[in-house]
């Protein structure tokens, strides 16, 4: 039986004191190659399974977390638990929804997290075996089903507060020689563009997509096959480009648009979305259920032409500082990254979406603009190494330095009030979900045993 991807992994699981962190691991599979699974435990109507345990587990072994141990499995089982009651009550609660566009958002963070961590968007497909269009398609119930969760979840923990006096006596109690030595760390906003293909680059995808096209439509060849050798989505590839029942509305709008009324069977002409040039065939449309096999030929864009990225940057920063338009509204508006445009521009770590930024963790590219601004200065364009791995140019406003310290309540009392609540929150949330158990069924039937996830 071949290794089965099991992509709920990607799924948020809440974990205490870490509250509600996104975990991701990687596919799992039996050592001697097959998958063998269990289920471990009963909720409710739900079953967790050895693998969904497993796959937690692995997740915080490739953080470097921690090693394998029983104990460690038999936590990501509680957790695991734990989730499924929250999912549970929250389904029970009519009170509570999620929208679509909620449910989009997250989806959005979650992949641009895992792009982040893996190193690109080829890469993260590449591992799952599914395009970014198939793992969005396949985790979207999931995704609504935790984010009903977490409503309910938030309730309880907005409730739990601390006060001036508990975080002072938290504080009190770490040793004086075991304060840690806080890192520098930086806060800025940016506004980025990606700097367009240069013409030969697009000219060489658009002659390449062009040619497939020529070899199916007049030379006979099957457009499986010509997915199978040559298509960039590497998801869909090694299906001969095929993909199964996408609502319309989880598609890309250069896509949806053809999807949507090309003829049953015919060969479409090429077209571009942000992914590339595509060439695109509908097997079967069901309202806005669609059925199709496609090739995606992607543009180079390490070749590039950056004079008039460069030129537009420039005249952006020249309306901050000679015409008065907020930074925040020109990041709004012009930035194409999105995770810190809809924050206004705001820098987060993609993996942790703290603001503080450790300044010796980033990149040269990033040091070179940081070091040479003061407080409120905006930097000239300048190439980059974007957080999520990814190239392209940015101005960059810098609106917080601090020199690496020893923790204090002096220059540190936000992360402490943070460490504090946490700490609260862990407490009261075991005491609240250890009531809301008895309220489902719950059955464990597993035991730890040697950790079965692929280790290369």
């Amino acid at each position: 039986m071949p290794v089965r991807t099991r992509l709920t992994r990607l799924l948020f699981v809440l974990t205490y004191p870490l509250l509600a962190g996104w975990i991701a691991a990687l596919p799992a599979a039996a050592q001697d190659g097959e998958v063998v699974d269990e289920i471990v435990a009963i909720v409710g109507n739900d079953i967790i399974l050895r693998s969904d345990v497993d796959g937690l587990v692995y997740g915080y072994i490739q953080q470097g977390r921690t090693t394998y141990s029983p104990e460690l499995w038999r936590e990501a089982l509680e957790q695991l638990i734990d989730q499924r009651v929250l999912t549970i009550l929250a389904e029970r609660d009519t009170t509570i929804e999620v929208s679509d566009d909620e449910v989009d958002q997250a989806l959005d963070q979650r992949i641009q997290q895992l792009t982040a961590q893996v190193g690109s968007q080829a890469q993260l497909e590449e591992l799952y075996g599914k395009s970014v269009v198939q793992i969005r398609a396949e985790l979207r119930e999931e995704f609504r089903d935790r984010l009903l969760a977490e409503q309910y979840q938030n309730r309880k923990l907005q409730q739990i507060k601390v006060t001036p006096s508990e975080v002072r006596a938290w504080f009190r109690q770490i040793p004086q020689d075991s304060l840690p030595t806080v890192p520098a760390t930086i806060r800025a906003s940016h506004v980025v563009r990606y700097p367009d293909p240069s013409p030969e680059a697009r000219a060489e995808a658009l002659e390449i997509i062009t040619a497939i096209r020529d070899s199916i439509v007049t030379g006979g060849a099957s457009l499986e096959e010509m997915a199978e050798l040559f298509s960039d989505d590497a998801g869909s590839a090694q299906n001969g480009g095929r993909l199964q029942d996408f609502k319309l509305d989880d598609l890309v709008p250069e896509f949806a648009a053809v999807a949507s009324r090309l003829p049953i069977g015919e060969i479409s002409q090429v077209f571009e979305t942000p992914f590339g040039y595509h060439i695109l065939r509908v097997n079967s449309r069901r309202g806005d259920v669609v059925d199709f096999n496609h090739i995606l030929i992607q543009i180079d864009r390490t070749k590039f032409d950056a004079t008039g990225t460069i030129q537009f940057l420039s005249v952006l920063r020249d309306s901050v500082l000679l015409h008065n338009v907020p930074f925040e509204t020109i990041a709004r508006r012009h930035s194409q990254e999105q995770l810190s445009a809809q924050r206004g521009g705001r820098i987060v770590d993609p993996r942790t979406l703290e603001r503080d930024l450790v300044l010796d963790a980033l990149g040269p590219s990033w040091r070179s603009t940081i070091d040479t601004l003061e407080i409120g200065e905006i930097s000239h364009p300048a190439e980059v190494e974007l957080l999520d791995g990814d190239r392209a140019f940015h101005i960059v406003k810098l609106t917080r330095r601090v020199p690496e310290h020893m923790l204090s309540l002096e220059t540190d009392y936000a992360r402490i009030e943070q460490y504090a609540l946490q700490e609260k929150r862990a407490v009261e949330m075991r005491k609240w979900l250890d009531q809301l158990r008895k309220e489902v069924y719950i059955e464990v039937r597993g035991k730890a045993e040697a950790l079965r996830v692929a280790r290369n």
